[in-house]
């Protein structure tokens, strides 16, 4: 693979990983304690399972990233569904940085030569290239069912992540005033 493809594509995954954390932690900042363990049904995952469960891919995945199987032999995938009555948003919260700075150790190694190396999940063979997307697809997901579960607890007092309802034409003619140089214009100087 060519070298500034390979560097272009490392400094994307850095960028995908990070704003997949910093989406989670935008929604997980909008909720009450005793809402990171609320489910919906008995067969949904509150955010609290949620994290324990990235946290525990993150660990098997990224720890000895280039040279052991991504499915560690010490990982119980079962336990990470399952929380106890003594487990606080403190806990919650020392996983989900613990996982996460596995993931940035482990990406922030990788060179361009790296990404078309094998490695190993559950014995079946990745590439680097395949192997990062895999889990940014992953962590997506449950990035996504985190903000709609923490958007539905909060409900009329959740803050949007993006744009807000309605006010997609006033977004759309700021960016098009500044890409006219208007607001470029009229900053100046400041």
């Amino acid at each position: 693979m060519n070298a500034d493809i390979a560097t272009h594509y490392l400094d994307e995954v850095r960028r995908q990983f990070s704003g997949h954390k910093r989406l989670a932690e935008r929604a997980m900042a909008q909720l009450k304690d005793e809402e990171f363990f609320i489910a919906l049904d008995p067969e949904s995952n509150s955010i609290a399972i949620l994290v324990k469960h990235l946290a525990g891919n993150m660990r098997s995945r990224f720890t000895d990233f280039l040279t052991t199987d991504g499915e560690k032999p010490d990982r119980n995938r079962d336990q990470e569904f399952e929380i106890t009555a003594a487990t606080t948003r403190a806990d919650v919260m020392r996983w989900w940085e613990e996982g996460w700075a596995r993931v940035f150790a482990a990406v922030e190694a990788l060179k361009p030569e790296d990404v078309m190396r094998t490695v190993t999940i559950r014995g079946e063979p990745h590439t680097v290239l395949q192997a990062t997307n895999r889990q940014i697809a992953h962590y997506a997901q449950h990035t996504g069912q985190s903000v709609f579960l923490a958007k539905h607890l909060r409900s009329s007092e959740w803050k949007t992540l993006s744009i807000p309802r309605g006010k997609s034409k006033e977004l759309s003619a700021v960016v098009q005033k500044y890409d006219k140089g208007v607001l470029r214009e009229s900053s100046e100087g400041r």
